[in-house]
Order: structure tokens, then sequence, then C-alpha cells
């Protein structure tokens, strides 16, 4: 992202200190330091706190406490949780797809956040000096941090700053490649910026110098402001027009009988890979979190040659920043148009049932969480062979190995009687066959299961599409 151009002093602003982040894919490596921070959650009743695996991390429960102060509907109290060390290593791959390379990492334990710093200022200093020895570039928090918390820690520990918002949109900047995905990014890394602009020291300062230019005036700030909103407002616009080329590209499609089905999951379940193994598409797979930014609609025959339509669609993760749903609102509108959600889980992660919650939240943000839905337990190739063999699927789930292309027809099956658009219904038909376009157009889009020649007739038993039924109408035999 372009940010804003300042006058006079040419001191790091903070949109300056931004683009240095969005620009961090094309300079050298930078080592970065973790940090995490563990909240202890007390029991109700008891003195002791309770930690561990079961145990809010930092944005769980800031979460969940945002979602009590607003009045929004909030996980339930049994919903599994990520632990800190757990956070950490999520931070930690986010890390390494944005490029970094890992110094070092600390966890700290508190009570309650320190307003000023977020983990006290004894304990800066004690990360400054481990992060100094490591010769780190940046320290990386696993938490959102406010502009005033970001100087204070790096008045201590004198080196860039970066939080878990501000990682993610980094990510998303270093792999949009499409110009709606970019305008998608760029809206939501200016709505993270704008709050964090006031109180950067020379920024504040009226513009200009010397006489004629003291008192009232408009200060940097202001100049800054005006420049991003003005800048929102063009991007919004923008978007605004992908969104209704979207809704006109969607309408076409309407009106074609062809069921959408969207690809949801938490980010690094394999939803590309399985979306190559369905269509045979050639989508970017990579391990690496956030691979899949911009949309992919392919088309699918399903099992009783009916075509759908498989769109794959950016991962979800834990807290992911609102800043990023509301600007990828236009893509993720195809999750909720969809006449079917297939939601990828990673059956070979031990924190799949953590990762599964989080994905719950973002449908329900989105209002899609009351959409037919069927679960895909994908990289079961990675499970032990004993593991394996125990797994059954049930009418609400399937086990696949995208990657070794395992349970596909399966997994097939399943969608095709998960779809109520353009219903299948078995008949009898008796088409003359001279009507060759007749015949070709059965043998192309029905499941044909017996043909018989008597008298210039073809008879035949077939399950057909109501689209096709329509057409061949005359032929039909009651």
């Amino acid at each position: 992202m372009r940010s804003p151009e300042t006058r006079g002093s040419r001191k790091t602003s903070g949109a300056d200190r931004h683009s240095e982040v969005a620009t961090a894919g094309r300079a050298p490596v930078e080592r970065a330091f973790l940090v995490g921070i563990d909240y202890r959650v007390r029991v109700r009743g008891t003195s002791e706190p309770k930690t561990g695996r079961g145990s809010l991390t930092s944005g769980a429960r800031m979460a969940r406490d945002s979602a009590a102060s607003t009045g929004a509907p909030s996980e339930p109290r049994n919903a599994p949780q990520f632990s800190a060390d757990e956070s950490l290593d999520e931070l930690r791959a986010l890390a390494t797809s944005a490029g970094a390379q890992i110094a070092g990492q600390f966890l700290q334990h508190r009570d309650k956040p320190d307003p000023a710093t977020l983990i006290g200022k004894g304990k800066l200093e004690e990360i400054a000096g481990a992060a100094a020895s490591a010769a780190a570039d940046l320290l990386l928090f696993d938490h959102d941090l406010t502009a005033s918390q970001q100087r204070n820690i790096e008045k201590v520990v004198h080196t860039r700053v970066i939080d878990r918002t501000q990682l993610i949109l980094d990510i998303f900047a270093r792999h949009a490649r499409t110009r709606e995905g970019q305008l998608q990014v760029e809206l939501a890394q200016l709505d993270y910026l704008l709050p964090r602009l006031g109180g950067r020291g020379i920024e504040m300062s009226q513009l200009g110098g010397g006489i004629g230019t003291r008192g009232p005036g408009e200060t940097q700030l202001e100049t800054d402001r005006r420049k991003i909103y003005r800048r929102i407002r063009h991007v919004k616009e923008q978007i605004e027009n992908v969104r209704r080329i979207r809704a006109q590209q969607r309408q076409r499609r309407e009106s074609v009988p062809v069921a959408t089905v969207a690809l949801v999951g938490y980010t690094n379940a394999g939803k590309s890979t399985l979306f190559n193994a369905l269509t045979q598409a050639a989508v970017l797979a990579s391990p690496k979190m956030f691979a899949t930014l911009d949309p992919t609609i392919r088309a699918v025959t399903l099992p009783s040659k009916r075509k759908a339509l498989l769109s794959d669609t950016v991962g979800f993760i834990r807290n992911l920043p609102h800043t990023l749903v509301t600007a990828f609102r236009a893509t993720l509108e195809e999750v909720q148009r969809a006449a079917l959600i297939l939601q990828v889980s990673d059956a070979s992660s031990p924190l799949s049932a953590e990762q599964d919650a989080q994905v719950e939240r973002v449908l329900k943000e989105l209002e899609a969480d009351g959409k037919p839905r069927l679960r895909v337990m994908n990289k079961i190739d990675l499970l032990p062979p004993r593991q394996r063999d125990s797994l059954r699927d049930d009418p609400m789930t399937v086990h696949v190995s995208a990657a070794k292309g395992v349970g596909m027809s399966t997994l097939l099956d399943r969608i095709d009687q998960m779809l109520s658009d353009d219903a299948i219904s078995r008949v009898h038909l008796r088409v003359p066959q001279k009507e060759g376009k007749m015949l070709a157009m059965l043998e192309a889009r029905a499941r044909i299961y017996s043909r018989a020649y008597k008298d210039g007739l073809v008879e035949l038993e077939a399950e057909v599409p109501e689209s096709v039924v329509r057409r061949v109408r005359e032929f039909v035999v009651e």
C-alpha cells in the first residue's frame, strides 16, 4: 500500500512504518522475535489460575470480552480454545509465511494485561535484551496492540514492533494477485492504519514553519487523515464496482440451474489441493498460510452428470481481523450465496477441533452458519495406518486425502446427494433414433441405466436432472 506523503521531517511516521511492513517481501530476510502472552483465567469459586490447553489465550479472551461488552453473540463456554503455546506456534507459521526468519520467542504469563506496554516494563526490558542478543530486526506480538502500546514498547526495545493483525495484513498484501484482491487488502490496511496515526510526535506539528505559519492551522496529522479518508472512499468505490460485476456474473450463473459449492476452512487445511483434485484446475496449493486470497470458481461434473460450480475461498484463522472480514465481503459473498458449504478440516492436526470452532465463528459473522454443510476431513494420508483404518464416514462427514486422490468419488457422490438444485428424477424414455441431438444430450447429461432398441425407438431408463426433463418431456413414458 502506498502510504500518504508527509511534508517536513522525514522521521518514520505510522504510514512509513506500515509501508515498510508491506514491502518486507522485497527486502532482505528479516529476523523476527516472537512474543506470546498467556492471560490466566481463574475458575469461579477457586483462587487457582486455570492454565494449559483449555485456557483462553489473550486473543480469544479479548474476543469473548469484546462480544460481551457489545452484546454480540460469543462462543459457547465449552468451545475448544487454543492454548498459549499453540497460539505461539501459529504465530511462528504466520511469520514464516511473511518471509521472516525466526530469531527466538518468549511466552509471558500474566493475570491481566498492562495498559501501557501489555506485558510490563520489566519483562519488556528482558525481552529487549533477548531480542538484541539474537540480532532480531523486529518483535512480533501474538496480540493486537493499540497505537500507544506500540509506541511505548518501541521506546523500550528500540526495535520495530508488529502486532498480529499487522502481520496478517502483510501476508495478504504479499499474496494478493488480482486487482480485486489488492483493493480489498489495501482497504483493510487503510482501516487498520487510520486510528494509529495519532501521537507520532513531529507529525502533530503545524505544516511548514517560520513567520506567517504560526497559530491555528491544519496539522500534519489532519492532512494525513484527509488523504487516507480520500483514498478509502476511492478504494470502496472500486470495490463496489467489483461487487456489482460479481453480482451480474452471479445473476447470469443463477439463471442457469447450476448450484455453487463453496470450500471453507481454516488456513492451510488443504482447500486448494482439494479444489484442484475435484476440478483438475491448477490453483496454487502451498503449505504456507493464506496462499489463496483470490477467489477461483470452476465447474465440476457430478456422478449424476449434473454440473456444479466449486468456489475456492480465502482461509479463516483465529481472531481474523474484522477489517479483513469487512474488506473481503465481496469475495465471501460466494459463501453466503452457496447452495452447499464444504467445511474442510485438517484431520492430521491436533488442533482440528479448535480450528473448526474458529471457522464456525466466521461463518456466523457471515450469517452463513445455517447453510447446508458437509464436513470434509482432509489429509488422512498423514495419519498413522491404524488410526486411518478406523475412520468411518457418516451422512455429514467424509474422510479424504486430496493430495493422494483418496475418497474423491465418495465426496462427489455425497455432494450430488446433498444438492437440491436441478433435482434428479428417474424416468422411462422412448426417443426416436432419428433424434440424434436429443440422444447425444441425454448421453452427456443423464445417468443411463438401461437401453433397448425397438421399432426405430430407443427405450431408456435414466436418472435425469429437472432441466433436462423439461427438454425431453414429449418422450417421457408415464
